[in-house]
């Protein structure tokens, strides 16, 4: 019974010699796993640049489109207030020549 090996060894089994092409591709990816993360990282840096700038761009239409509604809505006000202007002047020019013609006649 002690003599037979035991199901389990209890050392883990020794680790078999690597060749040296598989000690290449270990050495690849290990000098490829930074180059990788450094890629994904520049992605999300361009990315997140991108979305700044179309932040920035759709900010800056709003603000424009703002700035002319504001610009067509005071045009609006001084073209009513001028209406106003001409209409209280007619009313006035109209009102001095009727108190003429109603003086004389009475």
């Amino acid at each position: 019974s002690k003599e037979s090996a035991p199901e389990f060894p209890l050392s883990p089994p020794k680790k078999k010699d690597l060749s040296l092409e598989e000690i290449q591709k270990k050495l690849e990816a290990a000098e490829e796993r930074p180059k990788s993360h450094e890629a994904e990282v520049l992605k999300q840096l361009a990315e997140k640049r991108e979305h700044e700038k179309e932040a920035e761009e759709k900010l800056t239409h709003k603000m424009e489109a703002s700035k002319e509604n504001r610009e067509a809505q005071t045009a609006a006000k001084l073209e009513r207030l001028r209406e106003e202007d001409k209409h209280t002047e007619e009313a006035r020019e109209n009102k001095g020549s009727r108190d003429p013609a109603e003086t004389e006649a009475g």
